[in-house]
């Protein structure tokens, strides 16, 4: 595999590596729709990372739970979500632009107002745009599992990225994951059962059924349909 067919997967699949800045813009395959759709929706709906710092209490104009989602994808579940609970506000964090553009689009369609968008690097908006203890929730829906060992190191939970979510979440605010790769559950089930100040949620010590509030997606139905696992891990910030 080649680097850049790496990096294109990366910016493609939710994993953030600081390389991928060069894919922030790519519009390779945007469609005529989903660029009408940023036009139209980016001024209310996008947030920029250069602004720094966001008070998402202006932002929204009311005071909520703010649940952030690193790498929606196309945007379908994350607007599923939005719609199902208005009383918290959503923050989606993406570097492929075509994806952007559709989840614009789907909040438009179904008249969502409590989402906002930012089309960047997730470690940089973390680190610049998050105040600490703010979030209720961060969601990390299959991102991309590196399956090669020697690519194990560009998944994104490692230990000190989980400690940088960690200050931004709220205590009693939960970090879930949810993967289809059993070997990155597995990592992901290291890697928090030995981070300082979580708790994991499953009365197991390892995962949790599918909650409620995460959609089944059409891709996962068809992994259940193949006999294929998905592992669903919540972690509490305690301390």
């Amino acid at each position: 595999m080649s680097q850049f067919k790496s990096e294109q997967e990366a910016a493609e699949s939710g994993v953030y590596i600081r390389k991928i800045q060069s894919f922030v813009k790519r519009e390779g395959r945007l469609t005529s729709g989903q660029a009408k759709s940023i036009e139209q929706n980016w001024p209310v709906m996008g947030l920029e990372h250069k602004n720094g710092m966001q008070n998402f209490a202006d932002t929204f104009g009311r005071v909520a739970p703010l649940v952030l989602e690193i790498g929606f994808g196309m945007g379908k579940s994350l607007v599923e979500m939005a719609l199902k609970e208005p009383d918290k506000d959503f923050i989606g964090i993406e570097v492929h632009r075509p994806g952007v553009g559709t989840c614009l689009s789907e909040a438009a369609e179904n008249n969502v107002h409590n989402l906002r968008v930012y089309e960047h690097d997730a470690v940089e908006v973390f680190a610049d745009c998050i105040a600490d203890n703010t979030l209720a929730r961060v969601q990390l829906f299959f991102p991309d599992p590196w399956h090669k060992k020697r690519h194990h190191k560009r998944r994104i939970v490692q230990p000190d990225f989980v400690q940088k979510l960690r200050s931004k979440l709220a205590i009693g605010g939960v970090f879930h994951m949810a993967t289809d790769w059993e070997n990155y559950a597995e990592h992901m089930l290291e890697v928090m059962s030995a981070a300082e100040g979580f708790k994991n949620q499953s009365d197991t010590n390892d995962y949790v059924p599918r909650p409620e509030q995460r959609p089944l997606t059409k891709f996962e139905q068809r992994g259940h349909r193949l006999g294929h696992g998905v592992w669903d891990l919540m972690f509490e910030r305690v301390s």
